[in-house]
């Protein structure tokens, strides 16, 4: 049995990669380009297939990452969503420069590798430049740890706070949602709850909250008429 499992997936993996190299490079870069994944709310996503094959997917009842990539139009972060729909981490990202787009869709983490070196842009210094690796395609695409500030050749690179936590939590039943559109709207109210802090929150989730400040809801006095402003000053803080 444990030898038909070995054989099905060099199976899936061998056919994976024709299908890859059976892609023209111009081709491939134009489908990595694309926006495929559109966020409709904190679990449901508006999918796009390359064969133009459009649904909808809602992840509630699943542990899944969601990357919004560090693009024009889209958040530049990386967040950690549970089976009940909580964003209990957000932290800064930065994903494929031009010409090395980060592919978009909604990926099963095919595999965790604490330590590796990549092949295909190897460190100068010999050192490991994809450790604490989460791999969601298999032309070696992974979020890892590495510089948030600095483009990659496609990957996701996340600091070491994020890239261990995430490590330590994720595993293989874990789904990777990769979109060129903004998440962070959906989610605010999440990261206030579990402590995020405009004052302390990572920087670009600070910027959104300059642009988009949060507006205190109006609450209305039945007996007497009257409406005031009501202020929670245990949130004002928070976003």
């Amino acid at each position: 049995m444990q030898i038909v499992k070995i054989f099905m997936l060099m199976l899936s993996f061998t056919l994976l990669t024709w299908a890859d190299n059976n892609i023209s490079k111009a081709e491939q870069a134009k489908l990595d380009k694309a926006s495929k994944v559109k966020p409709m709310s904190k679990t449901k996503f508006w999918v796009t297939r390359d064969s133009g094959e459009e649904y909808e997917m809602n992840l509630l009842g699943k542990n899944f990452i969601v990357v919004s990539l560090r693009e024009k139009g889209a958040d530049g972060l990386i967040y950690a969503v549970d089976k009940d729909g909580l964003v209990w981490w957000a932290e800064n990202i930065s994903s494929g420069a031009m010409g090395n787009e980060t592919p978009s869709s909604i990926y099963p983490l095919l595999f965790k590798r604490k330590s590796h070196m990549s092949k295909q842009n190897p460190s100068s210094s010999g050192r490991n430049n994809m450790n604490l690796s989460l791999w969601f395609t298999y032309r070696g695409h992974a979020i890892h740890l590495g510089n948030p500030n600095k483009a990659s050749h496609g990957c996701v690179h996340v600091g070491r706070r994020g890239a261990q936590a995430l490590f330590d939590w994720a595993n293989t039943e874990t789904k990777i949602v990769i979109t060129r559109e903004r998440y962070l709207p959906f989610v605010r109210e999440d990261l206030a709850e579990v402590g995020y802090r405009a004052s302390d929150a990572p920087q670009r989730i600070q910027q959104y909250l300059k642009a988009n400040p949060l507006v205190e809801p109006v609450v209305e006095q039945a007996d007497n008429n009257q409406s005031n402003i009501h202020v929670d000053v245990s949130k004002k803080d928070l976003f």
